[in-house]
C-alpha cells in the first residue's frame, strides 16, 4: 500500500514556535521548548506516522544574525536543512510583525526553490488583521508558495489544517522509519536536551545561552536503575555559581526536573549525575561546538 511520505523542513527566525508546532502535531513532547530565543541548537528529525502518511519534520535552529561561532554553525545547519527536502514550512510570528530577519529568512527559503507552506503563528496574540498583513508580505517575497495559514501553535488552532495540506503536497513514497519511532536522535542527545531545557526554564539573562550539556556516560546498573552522567559547561565562574545555587539548590532543582522527565521517557528509575564545569569562551571553540555538542552531524 502506498502512503504519502517525505521530509518537511521548518524555517523561521528564533522563537516563532517551530518546536511547539512539532510537539502539537506529534501529540507529545519530542523537542524542547522555552520562551527564550535560540533554544534549538541542533537539527532534529521528528517522525510523524499515521495510517496513510509518514512525515519527517526537520526542526532547525532559528535563522538569526550570529554573535559567535556557535551561532554561525547553528545558522549554517538551519540553511543546509532546507536542501533536499520535499517541502518547507516557513513560520512567522504575527505578534512581531514582518521583521528584517523574516525578510532574510524569506530570501533563503525562496532561493531554495522548494515548495513552501507559510504558517503565521500567534494569531491569538496579534489578531487576524496583523497576522494577514504578515502572511501577505511573506507570500510576496517567496517563490513556490502553495498556501498560507494562520495558526496558534500553543492553542492548537489551525495546526491540523496545516498538517493536512502537508500531506496533500507530499509525494507517494516509502515508510522511511518504523511506525513507533518518533525521532532519529539517540538517548544521549535527548537526555542532554532535557537537561538544557530545565536550565533554560530556571535561569535568566546570559546563563542559559552560555550553557552546553554533554552526556559523558549512560549505563545500566545491576539494580535496574539507568545511570546518566552529564557535564554542564559554562563560560565563567560567575555562571557556574548561578547554576549550582546557594548550597546546591539550583543544580538540585535542575536535576530533579530533568530526572523526572527522563524517567517518564525511559519508563524506569534514573540516577542523574550532574557536574558543572567552566570552559572559557566555549561558544568560540570549534571542537566543543562540532564534536561535543554534535553540530558536525548537521552541517555535512
Amino acid at each position: 500500500m502506498s502512503i504519502k511520505s517525505g521530509f518537511v523542513a521548518l524555517a523561521g527566525k528564533p522563537n516563532v514556535g517551530k518546536s511547539t508546532f512539532i510537539n502539537v502535531v506529534m501529540g507529545r513532547k519530542v523537542v524542547i521548548v522555552s520562551d527564550k530565543p535560540q533554544t534549538t541548537r541542533n537539527r532534529i528529525n521528528c517522525i510523524y506516522t499515521d495510517r496513510d502518511s509518514q512525515i519527517i519534520f526537520v526542526d532547525t535552529p532559528g535563522i538569526h544574525k550570529p554573535l559567535h561561532r556557535l551561532g554561525e554553525y547553528m545558522v549554517k545547519a538551519a540553511v543546509q536543512a532546507l536542501k533536499g527536502v520535499d517541502l518547507i514550512l516557513f513560520m512567522l510570528d504575527a505578534a512581531d510583525g514582518f521583521t528584517k530577519t523574516d525578510e532574510h529568512v524569506a530570501k533563503i527559503v525562496s532561493e531554495s526553490g522548494t515548495k513552501t507552506i507559510i504558517a503565521v503563528n500567534k494569531i491569538d496574540v496579534a489578531g487576524e488583521e496583523k497576522a494577514k498583513a504578515v502572511g501577505q508580505l511573506a507570500k510576496s517575497m517567496v517563490e513556490n508558495v502553495v498556501s498560507v495559514h494562520y495558526i496558534s501553535a500553543l492553542k492548537g488552532e489551525g495546526v491540523f489544517e496545516v498538517l493536512e495540506k502537508i500531506k496533500e503536497e507530499l509525494p507517494e513514497g516509502p515508510q522511511y522509519y518504523p511506525e513507533d519511532m518518533v525521532t532519529d536522535r539517540p538517548l544521549s542527545f535527548m537526555a542532554a536536551e532535557i537537561i538544557r531545557e530545565k536550565i533554560f526554564h530556571l535561569t535568566r539573562q546570559e546563563v542559559p545561552h552560555s550553557t552546553a550539556v554533554v552526556i559523558e556516560e549512560i549505563k545500566d546498573r545491576p539494580n535496574g536503575v539507568l545511570y546518566i552522567r552529564a557535564n554542564i559547561y559554562v563560560e565563567r565562574d560567575s555562571q557556574k555559581g548561578i547554576l549550582i545555587g546557594k548550597n546546591g539548590s539550583m543544580i538540585k532543582k535542575i536535576g530533579t526536573l530533568a530526572r523526572e522527565e527522563l524517567e517518564f521517557l525511559v519508563g524506569r528509575k534514573v540516577y542523574l549525575d550532574l557536574n558543572v564545569k567552566v570552559k572559557e569562551n566555549w561558544r568560540e571553540k570549534d571542537f566543543i561546538i562540532l564534536q561535543e555538542i554534535g553540530l558536525k552531524d548537521d552541517i555535512k
